[in-house]
């Protein structure tokens, strides 16, 4: 560690409330690592939990490391040592390496970490003498296979109740000077959603399909199964630590629930968190209430927040309190007058719509539940609401997909335009509709699951059109990611555990996909572009977790008959 490293870290943590600094010397120790810069790890609620909840166990103390920013041309190239945030200790010092990942596409990261921490990259490279390597996050527990190779452990699913769990096994084994592969299988043994890759083989038929995942022993458990939290009333999950260099850094983010009774056939989170649960009022606003001490900005998060039954009455408590109240996206067919009343009272100018698609044949497709008429009504609201930003999602790419379908977007987005106007009798227009354009990827436990993604080539044909179409309107502004990392993260989501060897080649090749994927003797279009069978088995069959195949399998039929 140089003196530069020193001065950046400390000014950080100058910057932050609610850090945790533990003494060394008594404690397990934990070094979370988030593999993304840090301004994009604070503002990420699962990572700040973990934090948490590891800090909050007497033995046990937990400090943060992040990738190294672009501007950090000596720390991203190496020649610095990667060095935790509170007490700048080397990666290696620590008893576990933990890592909250939430997105695929940062899954290179993860061994770029591994790497400028001096630690081995792959797990069977491993001793006693390095930390073990952990893993959790929502992209891991839909598909924790493509990394596999570089972690010792997966802890899948909801960390509450699982990390304690694994603390308390993972000190026994300490107490007891057990090895590493004896404390890898008492963790499989003991705890549901743990996750040792390597004590379970997977074989191939000749084209490539998964034949089997089987334990190498038979105590061990056939698949791993995760259980959800019933009650998500007994802890808070809030904002730990406040910090002016997050992403939203003027935002205090407490969650409202988990799951979604909405059951969108694109989107894992009702899926995979199922049953939908909600935190209770009382709750909520007493994390609220801590919040207001720090920031005058709450940002209410969840995967339904729409759907609380109590969210003008916290959205009033909030707004009564002079404050501003945060929702990062409302549900068309749940905005009301009272609720679109309460975020403009608290300052909110910009609104965040979903409608996934522009025809209402798409929309059935993917169980969105809304029409034409409710996104029109919506915009009516707003505009007479005199919200004057607008943002809509939209997918591109999707299954039967037609040129149609982009026309009617086209169509919504100018019918959107000409409905403000209309209903205010040509006074008022919303000052800014950003359209925010995305290629449509088949995520692991959805009914759409076995869906191969579109040609990134004809995607970006597609929204060239869209992009065409109001190049000369000054009021739309058009956003799309890059093809080619669609076709990536498609691979990442969708791939089995020979990705590992595509990831450890990108790797040695400084990101340079294109010559990693020549190098690989592995067929990238096989995960990609390959429609799936439903009676095949999936890299992430391994894992048992939220709605069953069988149902996944029925919503695929009715979405995409014969």
């Amino acid at each position: 560690m140089n003196w530069k490293q020193k001065k950046k870290y400390e000014a950080l943590l100058e910057r932050e409330q609610g850090f945790v600094k533990k003494v060394w010397g008594t404690c397990h120790t934990v070094c979370l690592a988030y593999p993304n810069a840090y301004r994009i790890g604070m503002a990420n609620l699962g990572f700040q939990t973990v934090y948490k909840i590891i800090n909050e166990l007497p033995s046990f103390l937990c400090e943060r490391v992040f990738l190294p920013a672009g501007d950090d041309a000596e720390f991203v190239a190496g020649a610095v040592e990667t060095v935790s945030l509170e007490s700048q200790k080397p990666l290696c010092d620590f008893d576990i390496l933990a890592f909250s990942v939430s997105f695929e596409n940062d899954y290179p990261s993860i061994l770029k970490i591994l790497d400028l921490g001096g630690i081995p990259l792959k797990a069977e490279d491993r001793t006693s003498k390095h930390p073990l390597v952990i893993g959790g996050g929502i992209a891991l527990t839909l598909n924790p296979e493509p990394p596999a190779d570089f972690f010792d452990v997966f802890i899948l699913g909801e960390a509450e109740d699982i990390l304690p769990h694994f603390a308390r096994v993972f000190a026994e084994a300490k107490r007891l000077d057990l090895g590493r592969n004896a404390l890898l299988i008492n963790l499989q043994k003991q705890i549901l959603g743990i996750y040792v890759p390597s004590l379970y083989a997977v074989s191939y038929f000749p084209e490539g399909k998964i034949k089997d995942i089987v334990p190498l022993e038979k105590e061990l458990p056939g698949r791993i199964h995760i259980a959800p939290i019933k009650n998500i009333n007994a802890f808070r999950t809030a904002e730990v630590i406040s910090s002016a260099d997050a992403e939203m850094a003027d935002m205090f983010l407490v969650e409202v629930n988990r799951g979604c009774p909405h059951l969108c056939r694109f989107c894992a989170a009702g899926f995979v968190y199922a049953p939908p649960r909600f935190r209770s009022y009382a709750e909520i606003v007493s994390a609220v209430d801590r919040g207001l001490t720090v920031k005058n900005k709450i940002g209410l998060v969840g995967t339904a927040v729409s759907d609380h039954p109590d969210l003008v009455k916290i959205c009033q408590y909030i707004v009564d309190r002079g404050a501003q109240a945060g929702i990062g996206s409302l549900r068309l067919d749940r905005m009301d007058e009272k609720i679109v009343e309460l975020l403009k009272a608290g300052g909110i100018e910009t609104v965040a719509l979903a409608p996934e698609a522009g025809s209402q044949r798409l929309r059935n497709l993917l169980r969105k539940g809304i029409t034409a008429d409710d996104i029109l009504n919506a915009a009516k609201l707003l505009i007479e609401k005199e919200m004057s930003n607008l943002r809509l999602y939209f997918m591109v790419g999707l299954p039967s997909e037609e040129d149609a379908d982009i026309d009617a977007i086209i169509d919504l987005v100018k019918k959107i335009q000409h409905t403000a106007l209309a209903h205010t009798g040509g006074k008022r227009k919303f000052r800014r509709i950003t359209l925010s354009i995305n290629q449509f990827i088949p995520k692991p436990r959805t009914p759409l699951q076995w869906c191969a993604l579109a040609d990134v080539q004809d995607v970006n044909a597609k929204i060239k059109k869209i992009v065409h179409a109001f190049r000369q309107d000054k009021q739309i502004n058009v956003i799309a990611g890059v093809p080619k990392w669609n076709y990536v993260q498609a691979l990442l989501s969708s791939g089995d555990r020979r990705v590992s060897d595509i990831l450890l080649a990108a790797h040695r090749r400084n990101g340079n996909w294109k010559r990693a994927l020549k190098e690989v003797n592995i067929n990238p279009d096989f995960y990609v572009y390959r429609q799936k069978d439903p009676d095949e088995i999936l890299p992430w069959d391994i894992v048992e977790v939220g709605v069953p195949k069988k149902a996944l399998i029925k919503e695929y039929k009715k979405a995409l008959p014969d």
